[in-house]
């Protein structure tokens, strides 16, 4: 091992060599006030639903849960409603009248994704024999919409709900302190 060879090839491609240090991103003003208003939405904006006079019949659980489910779907990026927060919304139209099969077959399908999600162990053996496994192509695709429709309104509302609000002239903060006290 004392006398080593060393070849190098040559192949003729011309490249710059890579650099060591990639640059390194630092955060502007408009990506923190973004989380921040993302952070903000996940636990202060109003649960949207189906407009309907059954919309009181949602259980408590299922509301309980939304600001949870807001919370894991803005860590995983998804910029859409979350499951639970979908099954709200269509609960009380279930009751309105009979819904298109591809509907049934998306509100079934969330039920079973909320027992998994949240280890409800009779909802889950209930929902396993009446839920299908996999949606069709067809039927995500009106999920995602609908998801994508319900996220866009709920932070329109809190958008409003902000704007509402009064500004300080002193110091540019918000005046919320007094509908807490």
């Amino acid at each position: 091992m004392e006398n080593l060879k060393v070849v190098q090839f040559d192949f003729g491609f011309e490249c710059e060599p890579i650099a060591a240090k990639e640059k390194v991103v630092q955060p502007t003003k408009t990506d923190k006030s973004d989380f921040v208003f993302d952070f903000m939405d996940c636990l202060a904006s109003p649960i949207i639903v189906f407009k309907s006079a059954w919309q009181d019949t949602i259980p408590r659980d299922i509301l309980g849960r939304i600001k949870l489910s807001r919370i894991i779907c803005s860590m995983s990026k998804e910029k859409m409603a979350s499951l639970t927060e979908t099954l709200a919304y269509i609960m009380p139209r279930t009751y309105e009248a009979p819904m298109p099969t591809e509907w049934v077959n998306i509100y079934t399908w969330l039920g079973l994704q909320y027992a998994k999600q949240f280890k409800k162990e009779e909802q889950l053996k209930a929902m396993a024999e009446i839920a299908p496994k996999e949606l069709s192509g067809y039927e995500k695709g009106l999920l995602k919409n609908l998801r994508l429709w319900i996220y866009e309104k709920r932070r329109k509302a809190l958008k409003d709900i902000l704007k509402k609000d009064r500004i300080s002239k002193e110091d540019g903060i918000l005046d919320i302190q007094e509908k807490l006290f």
